[in-house]
């Protein structure tokens, strides 16, 4: 009984649009979280706060990420793999060239 609860909840006619209501819905949606908006009883979007859909792209974009790194490494041939120290020296680059480099921070 929660699932019908939780879709009769979480689920928005079309027609509150169209009746001049979008205020309504997306007041709704910032307290309550992601409404589903119903036309034709048919789902035509979703609606959701900018943070949550950045949140979840940014979920996507991470795992897209893994995926393509795990398969790289899977694919890859330790024995073609240098060192780092080796790749600065192909470089010519020098232990004075990064103790002056600034700091850079990750994410």
């Amino acid at each position: 009984m929660a699932n019908v609860a939780s879709a009769i909840r979480d689920t928005v006619p079309i027609s509150l649009f169209n009746r001049g209501l979008a205020g309504k819905v997306f007041d709704e949606v910032r307290k309550t979280g992601a409404k589903v908006v119903m036309k034709n009883n048919l789902a035509e979007c979703v609606l959701m706060p900018p943070e949550d859909y950045v949140a979840i792209m940014d979920e996507i974009d991470d795992a897209r990420l893994l995926a393509m790194a795990t398969e790289r490494m899977t694919a890859a041939d330790p024995n073609s793999f240098i060192s780092g120290d080796d790749l600065w020296d192909e470089m010519g680059v020098t232990d004075n060239d990064i103790a002056v480099m600034p700091d850079v921070e990750f994410e």
